[in-house]
């Protein structure tokens, strides 16, 4: 327990600290590999399967390696290893970096700069948007990736140490690139698609729960009990909902997309969303990590006494039958 605390406390330090590495991400790396397969295996005729072979070649290597190494590496290098790939994974200050680039335009009135940045964060047209138009793209982003490249990178590091969080990462990524309900990737990202749902049910209701219990918790859970079975996605939903909720900010509705207009639910309660909460999600997303090491910690703290005390009961009762 007290190694979990020390691995997820120094991946995230090292990402505060680092970011992201500018040459030779692994994800990088596994992105062209996708880009390279996709096009050969993506062809008329059993696209569905076609999409399961993929994902197993491209997922199935990372993962045995990941487990590999996990048994293979001397215990008291694992968890450097560990950190390593864990801060690979995250990417706690890109999306504080990206959503900022989004604000700070915003804030000097050039809506063609903050479009242009909100671009890089969102698969949604963004040439149309207005000023609060914008800021909502940002703001939604900011909550779902709090979910999907923090909370749960964490969430499956404690669950299932190194080749979960290989496994998680690699999943999330495919469904970034294969999860488009179009022609060219509706069968073929099914599967990958199906298995990030699967992956991210419970990760994404307790990104939801932390997101009220950092924020405005009564408003939260009603949004999230309210607006999220009206989401199309069984996870951006709850994230989503609570994470407007627990702004007080008024989400969702409409937006421009590369096959036309999308009427999306509404999200939240309160005022529309502007460059100030933008960083309130930022700072809502923060809050929630600190919420998680709190809590680990606690645990830890938890597991070391239980165990001290069950030792010494354990020698009590070894000199009292002695």
């Amino acid at each position: 327990m007290p190694t979990l605390l020390i691995v997820c406390t120094a991946a995230l330090l090292l990402d505060l600290r680092l970011g992201e590495p500018r040459r030779f991400h692994p994800l990088v790396l596994f992105g062209t590999a996708t880009q390279r397969l996709e096009l050969r295996f993506n062809r008329s005729g059993h696209r569905i399967l076609r999409g399961a072979l993929g994902l197993f070649i491209l997922v199935g290597p990372p993962v045995l390696v990941a487990a590999l190494v996990a048994r293979t590496v001397p215990s008291l290098l694992l968890p450097v290893v560990e950190a390593v790939v864990l801060w690979l994974a995250l990417s706690l200050r890109g999306l504080t970096e990206h959503a900022r680039a989004v604000a700070q335009p915003l804030r000097t009135g050039d809506l063609e700069q903050a479009r242009a940045q909100v671009g890089r964060i969102v698969s949604r047209r963004t040439g149309t948007l207005d000023m609060t138009g914008v800021a909502s793209a940002a703001t939604e982003s900011v909550l779902e990736n709090g979910a999907d490249a923090i909370f749960a990178s964490l969430f499956w590091y404690l669950v299932l140490g190194l080749p979960g969080v290989v496994l998680h990462r690699a999943v999330n990524t495919l469904d970034a690139m294969w999860g488009y309900r179009n022609e060219r990737f509706l069968e073929f990202g099914r599967v990958a698609a199906r298995l990030d749902d699967l992956l991210n049910w419970v990760p994404a209701r307790l990104t939801a729960l932390t997101y009220a219990l950092v924020g405005q918790t009564r408003l939260a859970l009603a949004c999230w009990r309210r607006q999220a079975p009206q989401w199309d996605s069984p996870n951006a939903g709850p994230v989503m909902a609570a994470g407007a909720g627990a702004l007080g900010v008024a989400l969702g509705g409409p937006a421009p997309y590369g096959e036309g207009i999308k009427q999306r639910p509404r999200l939240g309660a309160g005022s529309a969303a502007d460059a100030d909460t933008i960083e309130q999600a930022v700072r809502l997303v923060q809050r929630g990590v600190w919420l998680w090491l709190f809590m680990l910690a606690a645990a830890t703290v938890w597991f070391v006494l239980t165990g001290e005390l069950s030792v010494e009961a354990t020698n009590a009762g070894e000199v009292r039958s002695g």
